[in-house]
């Protein structure tokens, strides 16, 4: 019962908003199947499989707002839960930012479901598991893995009468490996929505190469070098740039994108020409749930007030074109709420990473970062470390692996030092290139491996 059809979620909600007796009510039913596998020192330590239903129902009484959430969907409970949230909103204090519940809405047509990931069964997910195992096991390498498949579904509706739908499937694997005497070490993430684009194999002897070829680590000397970042390391310093895009952060003044002296920096250029960044919400490689606001979620799920998510551009050409806009503050300016991103998409070039590296004098290769931390998030500066494989690279070759560094750098000034951008590849529900920077700042060494 846990992936229900867009007619039964629809006769769900209309049941549960026919108890209601508030101003307006909003429901949430979601449900998904999950299913993983993991593994370490080469051997398979848990799996299992679970269902989840559950609903959610927001009642309101003028600007009062209560919630309540339940996972039994007989009559009784459904309107037990709806007698629930509305007694809590009678007691809620009123939200002075509360905004009247979204009418019907138009939402894209989304390709977030595969069949194929829907029909992973257990013996899938051992042979996935073997798959990785045993060529680490052969080469007397040690793997440890995780690998994640969810098939869902997110169904909202409210009283008056908004009503969206949407599945989707997922699989998130990840794997480390290291040598036998425990000084090399390396990592590949791949992330789908059709388990047919994933090869844990293929994956795992890209971390079985980083891991041979990273043993007997040279130290350098902590200072700014040219960087060739995989994708797998510049993610989470893009995500944090891209969530940190909210238009109420910059015109109150906490945000990259506030202006001295008031106003926001929409509009200017902040970054490299060759840097632009949008989401698309219908692209093949990187589906989206067609609703958000509050919502999205890596693998297609929704959720929110219902805001559409359409194609945007956030960046062009190093232009800041959007940011996003609660429906309060959108209302306030007088502008179109715009939902905030839930994967985005940055355009590159052609190039491979191979050819990134056969193109660089001296620099230096990082597979990840990891434990990153804001120092300053008005400047965007964050700080972490350089982990499971970071290589010094010299004339167009990688020389030797190098010992991992903290990092201290900033996303913005990172995107205004691109020296090459190749192909986009996925991560980490984002689709992002390998990237080439000049001067990214290394402040110290870690004894990490």
């Amino acid at each position: 019962m846990a992936i229900l059809t867009k007619e039964e979620a629809k006769k769900i909600i209309d049941k549960v908003l026919s108890y209601s007796k508030a101003d307006e009510m909003s429901v949430n039913v979601s449900g998904n199947r999950t299913g993983n596998i993991r593994y370490a020192r080469n051997s398979v330590s848990t799996s299992g499989e679970s269902d989840n239903l559950a609903l959610s129902i927001t009642a309101v009484f003028g600007k009062k707002s209560g919630t309540a959430t339940i996972n039994e969907f007989d009559d009784a409970s459904l309107e037990k839960t709806v007698r629930r949230a509305e007694e809590i909103a009678r007691l809620a204090p009123e939200n002075p930012e509360y905004m009247p519940m979204l009418g019907p809405q138009t939402y894209l047509e989304t390709s977030t479901y595969a069949e194929s990931t829907a029909k992973i069964d257990p013996e899938f997910r051992a042979k996935a598991a073997f798959d990785s195992i045993d060529p680490c096991r052969q080469k007397n390498l040690t793997a440890a893995g995780y690998m994640e498949d969810t098939t869902g579904f997110s169904a909202i509706g409210n009283s008056k009468g908004l009503f969206g739908y949407n599945r989707s499937t997922g699989v998130d694997f990840s794997i480390t490996v290291r040598t036998a005497d425990g000084l090399g070490s390396g990592y590949a993430n791949p992330d789908v929505n059709d388990v047919t684009k994933l090869d844990t194999k293929a994956t795992t002897q890209i971390a079985m190469q980083k891991a041979m070829a990273s043993a007997s680590a040279r130290a350098l000397e902590p200072g700014k070098y040219t960087v060739i970042l995989e994708p797998t390391a510049s993610v989470e310093l893009l995500q944090n740039m891209i969530r940190s895009m909210d238009a109420r952060n910059a015109d109150e003044g906490r945000s990259f994108l506030s202006k001295k002296g008031g106003g926001t920096r929409l509009g200017e250029k902040l970054f490299d020409e060759r840097v632009t960044i949008i989401t698309d919400p219908t692209n093949p490689d990187l589906p989206l749930s067609p609703f958000g606001g509050g919502g999205g979620g890596r693998f297609g799920g929704g959720g929110g007030d219902g805001l559409p998510q359409e194609k945007r551009t956030w960046i062009e050409n190093g232009v800041v074109k959007n940011m996003f806009y609660s429906r309060y503050w959108a209302d306030k300016k007088g502008v179109k709420a715009i939902p905030p991103a839930s994967g985005f998409i940055m355009q590159g070039g052609t190039q491979s990473l191979a050819d990134l590296i056969k193109s660089t004098e001296k620099g230096i290769l990082v597979t990840r970062f990891w434990y990153i931390r804001a120092v300053d998030p008005q400047t965007q500066l964050y700080t972490g470390l350089t982990r499971d494989g970071t290589f010094y690279i010299e004339n167009g070759q990688i020389k030797f692996p190098v010992k991992n560094f903290r990092f201290n750098e900033s996303p913005v000034i990172m995107l205004n030092n691109v020296e090459a951008l190749g192909k986009p590849v996925r991560a980490g529900g984002n689709l992002i290139p390998p990237m080439k920077i000049r001067d990214f700042t290394f402040t110290s060494l870690s004894d990490a491996v």
